[in-house]
């Protein structure tokens, strides 16, 4: 039996010789080192041999093992070092030739979008306003007048975790309660953007995920005209001062009276598509006048203060802006989409 795994040794070792690629190597591997090659055949039929030599026969088996594997491992190494030089002077690098040009960087269109709109509400005197995207049931609803129960909250389809009583924010909208309790009772003009995040059927104008921009203005006085005057500048200053709106009644918990605000689709140019559902009219945001409640819970007199507040589709103003079909373009990092902005 020591015999046969000297031959075998002898004979591998030499096969190993005249292997001069890597494919006719894998080939001798199966052969020698396989499950079925010939040095396995003879490690099964250790039962056959005498029981006072198989110590023997069994060391020397590992030792044929070991060294065939050895020698295998370093023709492998062997022959990638060979290919690897091979391939460096077939592909020659010339640094004399003149690089490539770098292609520079660019804006993602709502970014864009973004930055525009806070010049515009910078140059009307609001500043801007920083809250969480993780947030508390009571901030999220409660404190905007919708209570535990309350029938109002299934207009968000909301995104709970784990942890009770903390969500993902369904809109921008808490931002009012923190900014308000922070500097209560002193008059209020501020924005705050930020992410929000909705459990909704994706389509060509609603997203799981999506920016908006909550606006706030509380002090003494303020009106619904106020609020209609500011939010028809805002709309000339951004699309062009001939730009059509109108404001339709609709019902917010936080505001009342509460309404939506639409702007001419520019996909179409009033005759109807997927963007504006065939109206002519896209929604830009929703507003109101502050409700009460809302006031009483962010540290302000409702007898004495009112206030109005808005939130605005950054995504939903670029697609006006630059005619764009569909809200899915913008989280899909396609270069052909973002190249032409």
């Amino acid at each position: 039996m020591q015999q046969k795994l000297n031959q075998l040794e002898q004979q591998a070792l030499a096969e190993l010789e005249q292997v001069t690629s890597q494919e006719n190597l894998q080939a001798w591997k199966v052969k020698y080192l396989g499950r079925s090659a010939k040095l396995a055949d003879i490690t099964k039929n250790l039962k056959d041999v005498p029981r006072e030599e198989r110590p023997q026969v069994g060391r020397r088996a590992n030792e044929v093992k070991q060294a065939l594997e050895g020698s295998y491992q370093k023709r492998l190494e062997n022959l990638q070092d060979a290919a690897m030089i091979q391939n460096l002077e077939k592909d020659r690098l010339d640094v004399t030739l003149p690089g490539r040009p770098v292609q520079p960087g660019r804006l993602h269109p709502t970014t864009r979008t973004h930055r525009e709109i806070y010049a515009i509400w910078a140059e009307m005197g609001f500043q801007m306003y920083r809250s969480r995207e993780v947030e508390s049931d009571d901030y999220n609803f409660t404190y905007m007048n919708m209570p535990p129960h309350h029938p109002a909250r299934d207009m968000w389809d909301t995104f709970y975790t784990k942890q009770e009583g903390v969500i993902l924010r369904t809109h921008t909208s808490p931002g009012q309660m923190r900014v308000m309790r922070e500097r209560a009772p002193e008059p209020i003009r501020v924005i705050v953007p930020g992410m929000c995040y909705r459990y909704e059927q994706i389509s060509a104008r609603s997203e799981i995920q999506f920016n908006q921009i909550e606006g706030l203005a509380v002090g003494e006085k303020i009106t619904f005209s106020d609020l209609k005057g500011t939010l028809n500048s805002f709309a000339r200053r951004f699309f062009h001062q001939g730009v059509r709106t109108r404001f339709r009644a609709n019902h917010f918990p936080f505001t009342e009276p509460s309404a939506e605000m639409d702007v001419e689709c520019f996909v179409c140019g009033g005759e109807g598509c997927s963007v504006c559902k065939g109206t002519g009219w896209l929604e830009i945001l929703g507003c109101g006048m502050v409700h009460p409640t809302v006031l009483k819970y962010g540290g302000y007199d409702p007898e004495k203060y009112s206030g109005f507040a808005f939130g605005m589709g950054p995504e939903r103003i670029t697609m006006l802006k630059y005619r764009i079909p569909d809200i899915r373009y913008f989280w899909a990092n396609d270069l052909r989409f973002l190249q032409q902005f």
